[in-house]
């Protein structure tokens, strides 16, 4: 298995290229311009239910995406420290979520863009899983020193 992909400027800049191209999507998609297609005025009912839901979620995961990726952006420009981005730049893995039966409901081209999405936010929770896991395994620099002067005063 392969070393995971450590957290960059230029990673995060195309992954938040990338996010604001899906946010561009979703909205488009999920305009209620258009009438869900059915037959039936229960099942349209249904539809339009599963538009609004998806579309609501939809919309939150990219926007904590968007979030999360801009806290990234002002960690690299030195405009938040890394204590701050450990408190307030962390991904919500409720976020990932979808309700499949409603999904099933939505049109093929908006289901997929629903789960694009949903990949989407997947691999930047890997992401941000990652560099909490590799961070807390190498001590940051004020613990090194509280160990070596309780080394020190140990003896």
């Amino acid at each position: 298995m392969s070393e995971p992909a450590t957290i960059n400027p230029r990673i995060v800049e195309a992954l938040y290229c990338e996010a604001l191209l899906l946010s561009d999507e979703v909205r488009t998609a999920f305009t209620l311009s258009g009438r869900p297609d059915s037959d039936h005025a229960q099942d349209e009912d249904l539809a339009r239910i599963a538009l609004s839901s998806e579309g609501l979620r939809t919309t939150t995961r990219m926007m904590h995406a968007i979030a999360w990726l801009l806290n990234q952006r002002a960690f690299f420009r030195r405009e938040i420290n890394e204590m701050q981005l450990r408190r307030h730049g962390r991904l919500s893995s409720d976020m990932r979520l979808s309700d499949p039966q409603q999904t099933a409901l939505l049109a093929p081209t908006t289901a997929r863009l629903v789960e694009t999405t949903r990949r989407f936010y997947e691999r930047l929770l890997r992401l941000d899983q990652s560099w909490r896991l590799t961070d807390l395994a190498s001590p940051s620099a004020l613990q090194s020193l509280r160990d070596r002067i309780e080394r020190r005063i140990a003896g």
